[in-house]
């Protein structure tokens, strides 16, 4: 059997029909990655509108498992993006603390696992500069765990809500002037024009930040016959309703699939497959795909095989195209299109620094001499500016529907 996944936000409405918006930067994508960058440059004073077919971060970076790498899982083949990532997991956690829970991290590996790969993997957390101590009682921490496990190491993963962060990080491009035009499908880009479902948006550049659907916005763009070198890849993640680890658990191991699993509040998410795909809006989820996440959890937490999952997502990585999903690197490249950048690749660890180099070029094109001030800005717990306040419409609705007060807020001047 197979299951068809769709992107469903319960809180859509019409949106009204807007004519012309003049803006210096039109940032297509209100995902991690676009979101940081309207608010890095609204706080250099440039003017910035987010465009997006959907709402607030309705995407991948919506459906992401919580995790806020450390950097530890790439140490062994992707260097670049551990460093990267153990630098970004501590600004954000700086800048937006009540989003962030130091749960800290469990690398582990079980009977039958590769020893080599041990001494690999604690060399590399030495290379990339990620702090790591070894634990002699991690059954006594993780009871869950498996009688199998026979050496663990902890390091500094965190858990994160993308739901908190994003919105704080809308709300303070919002409060620096940065414009928001969400349930907007572009239709056709003319040179930096953009015709969309809901108006026009002219600009002097266009930033491309839609993640696995960047290489649709730069074929509206270009008539050229420059390819965007994109690998969309499935990860679908399995939400158990108890909490069964304190730590994110990883298996230490290379990268594979049902390897991780999160503790998000009260849940634990398991995760992740790796399934490249032509069509990120069309996916197909097999009973396979699940039982084997299943049965390679249990391997690390034996009583996943004995809970039934309460319900399960994917999200599609925009990843940057290798030779295979688990081989490609999660480093970011960013393209250049005279009046359009186009980025892919990263994570959304890594969106803010991501934002940073984006806006970096956007305002040397623009002739604007600035620099990025977003890795020592706070970014406010805005959802709970929105929240209901003791009313059952907390347990019906919980941070949703502050999520689409939050929306309908931004777009009102």
């Amino acid at each position: 059997m197979k299951y068809v996944i769709p992107c469903i936000n319960i809180f859509i409405h019409e949106k009204a029909v807007i004519r012309t918006m003049n803006t210096d930067v039109a940032v297509i994508g209100a995902g991690a990655t676009g979101l940081f960058t309207a608010l890095d440059l609204s706080l250099r004073g440039i003017k910035v509108t987010v465009i997006d077919r959907g709402g607030l971060i309705n995407g991948t970076s919506g459906r992401m498992h919580g995790l806020l790498h450390s950097g530890a899982r790439y140490v062994t083949n992707d260097l670049a993006s551990a460093k990267q990532c153990i630098e970004e997991n501590q600004i954000l956690s700086r800048i937006a603390p009540h989003a962030v829970f130091d749960t800290k991290g469990l690398f582990v590996a079980v009977k039958g696992d590769d020893e080599a790969f041990i001494d690999q993997f604690v060399k590399g957390l030495d290379e990339a500069g990620i702090p790591h101590i070894e634990i002699d009682n991690a059954l006594e921490l993780e009871p869950n765990l498996s009688r199998d496990v026979k050496y663990a190491v902890q390091v500094p993963d965190k858990v994160v809500d993308p739901f908190k962060l994003f919105a704080g990080v809308a709300y303070s491009a919002k409060k620096n002037g940065a414009k928001f035009l969400l349930y907007a499908q572009v239709k056709k880009i003319s040179g930096s024009k953009i015709i969309t479902s809901r108006g026009e948006v002219e600009s002097r550049l266009i930033i491309n930040a839609a993640g696995p659907w960047a290489p649709r916005i730069s074929a509206m763009h270009s008539n050229e016959s420059k390819v965007i070198e994109l690998m969309p890849t499935i990860g679908v993640m399995l939400v158990y309703d108890k909490r069964l680890n304190n730590m994110v658990l990883n298996r230490l191991r290379p990268p594979s699939d049902g390897d991780i699993l999160v503790p998000y509040y009260g849940t634990s998410i398991l995760g992740t497959t790796a399934q490249v795909v032509e069509d990120p809006d069309n996916a197909e989820i097999a009973d396979e795909d699940i039982q084997y996440l299943i049965e390679e959890g249990s391997a690390m937490v034996p009583r996943l095989s004995e809970l039934q999952p309460k319900r399960y997502y994917y999200s599609v990585r925009p990843l940057l195209k290798g030779s295979s999903a688990r081989a490609a690197t999660r480093d970011f490249e960013i393209y250049d299109e005279g009046d359009m950048l186009t980025i892919v690749g990263g994570k959304l660890t890594t969106s803010r620094l991501m934002a940073e180099k984006l806006s970096d070029l956007a305002s040397e094109k623009l002739g604007k001499k600035s620099k990025s001030i977003t890795a020592n800005t706070l970014i406010p717990d805005a959802l709970s500016f929105f929240a209901l306040k003791n009313t059952i419409g907390d347990e019906i609705y919980g941070s949703g529907y502050a999520l689409s007060k939050l929306e309908e807020a931004i777009q009102n001047d």
